[in-house]
């Protein structure tokens, strides 16, 4: 998900859409410990995107 995406988003959507990529990194990173997975860059970009969104979150609170 790209930051113009993400600006674009409500406090309500953010903090949802928070949740989900958290669950889906959480489940790519069990699926990699079983067995590899065929694209791990997948994992480092839901890292990404879940530090993208909190930032956004933490942004906003500030202002």
């Amino acid at each position: 998900m790209k930051q113009s995406e993400i600006k674009e988003l409500s406090i309500a959507e953010l903090q949802e859409k928070l949740s989900e990529t958290k669950k889906s990194y959480s489940d790519l990173k069990m699926a990699h410990a079983v067995s590899p997975l065929e694209n791990p860059i997948q994992l480092r970009a839901a890292r990404r995107t879940v530090a993208r969104i909190a930032t956004e979150l933490t942004k906003r609170d500030l202002q």
